[in-house]
């Protein structure tokens, strides 16, 4: 079997969560339509970003029911990370907190999916 390289999020307006990856990520979709986006990441990894009135099956999924996560490499690439992204108008769901796998904060994309930054503990 391969491994997976696609991750989906159901989003109600591809253009806006094209228009907000491109920014948060710092480039632009390599595939963009009125119901559907997609971003290159590193290492093949690819993002879609799908309408959720055309999922088929329908998405049962709550709006905002999936989480992307960043590692990075310390506690201050958190909290700076942290700062650009409250700067930029972000919501924040989790202010930077200490948890059993290191220093993490959450923010959120405009459909409330989580974006999870952390340092690793022990790295």
């Amino acid at each position: 079997m391969s491994t997976p390289s696609f991750i989906l999020l159901y989003v109600a307006s591809p253009e806006a969560s094209a228009a907000f990856y491109a920014g948060l990520l710092g480039r632009a979709p390599i595939e963009a339509s009125p119901t559907f986006a997609m971003f290159a990441l590193d290492k093949g990894l690819m993002l879609g970003l799908w309408e959720r009135r055309g999922v088929e099956p329908a998405a049962t999924a709550a709006p905002g029911g999936s989480e992307l996560a960043w590692p990075v490499a310390d506690d201050a690439a958190v909290e700076a990370l942290h700062a650009a992204w409250r700067q930029r108008g972000l919501p924040i769901a989790q202010a930077p907190t200490r948890m059993d796998f290191g220093l993490t904060f959450v923010a959120l994309d405009p459909d409330g999916h989580r974006l999870r930054v952390f340092a690793p503990e022990g790295q």
